[in-house]
């Protein structure tokens, strides 16, 4: 419910308004790395200091113009080339409907193509991030078609709260892929989503486990400190090689932990995401956890 409330409340007009104009001063700014991508970079690099790897993310969605799909498209392979010249440990991360998929299937297509072909040249890697329901089919469908042309360069992300995710991730194992699996940030439809976090939950723990039995490469993408253990438990019992799996949180969230998990030899990574359109980021944010909106008001009453 409050998710709900508040991805609601964030669709608003006055309440964009508002936010968008002090967010990055009210919090803003401990989920987001910074607005350009020299100041991304550094922060991977810092990051990158304590242990952990990274994943870069341009934030955008939902181009409405070619043209904007094609600058989407730039920005990621400057990004690669900017990785690749600093020398950082990190991939990319991108949502296909920053590259036109809500305009044109083919436009997105052939864009994702020309970033993995890059990625792949560089001996990098893409993740392609999942967005709301919609969207499901179209971007599994892309990712397949990268993943035929560049396998070692091309993963996706899977969301625990769809009814659909563990048919997708059977069919999709064969051969093992790179999946990331998260639980899901968008509002969706009862008809699709379990609409129960424990449900969530224990989709999340099966889908993460069915992929390692599958011979999958996954990354365990959760803050909730109690999966992180439930999930430990089943590597060590089921006696998982560290390098076929690693952590990832968000950055500016729990990154204590992450740490402690790097210190104990586990592959840990940071979604780092950067950019100017961090408003529909930072709502989902929001939305998440009560602690994060308290957090916001609290730099507000501060203010």
């Amino acid at each position: 419910m409050f998710r709900e409330v508040v991805l609601g409340l964030g669709s608003n007009p006055v309440v964009e308004g508002v936010i968008k104009r002090y967010g990055m001063q009210l919090g803003a700014s401990r989920f987001v790395a910074g607005r350009t991508l020299p100041e991304a970079i550094e922060e991977v690099r810092a990051i990158n200091q304590r242990g952990i790897k990274a994943t870069l993310d341009h934030l955008g969605e939902s181009v409405t113009s070619e043209r904007a799909a094609m600058e989407a498209k730039e920005s990621y392979l400057a990004m690669l080339d900017a990785i690749g010249q600093s020398g950082v440990d990190c991939n990319v991360s991108l949502k296909l409907t920053m590259l036109g998929l809500a305009l044109d299937e083919g436009l997105a297509a052939r864009h994702l193509l020309d970033i993995v072909e890059k990625a792949a040249q560089m001996h990098n890697f893409v993740r392609i991030d999942m967005e709301d329901s919609p969207y499901t089919t179209k971007t599994l469908t892309l990712f397949e078609k990268a993943y035929q042309q560049y396998p070692d360069a091309v993963g996706v992300v899977l969301q625990a709260y769809l009814y659909r995710t563990m048919d997708d991730l059977k069919r999709l194992s064969q051969p093992p892929k790179n999946f990331r699996i998260v639980k899901g940030a968008y509002m969706e439809p009862v008809s699709v989503a379990f609409p129960a976090k424990a449900d969530v939950d224990e989709n999340y723990l099966r889908l993460v486990t069915t992929s390692l039995e599958l011979g999958n490469y996954t990354a365990v993408a959760t803050h909730d400190e109690q999966m992180i253990g439930r999930v430990l438990k089943y590597v060590h019992e089921a006696a998982v090689p560290r390098d076929r799996f690693e952590f990832q949180m968000l950055y500016g969230v729990r990154f204590s932990l992450l740490e402690s998990l790097a210190r104990q030899g586990y592959r840990t990574r940071v979604y780092v995401p950067y950019g100017e359109d961090w408003y529909p980021y930072y709502i989902r944010r929001i939305a998440e956890r009560p602690q994060n909106l308290l957090f916001f008001m609290k730099t507000l009453m501060e203010r």
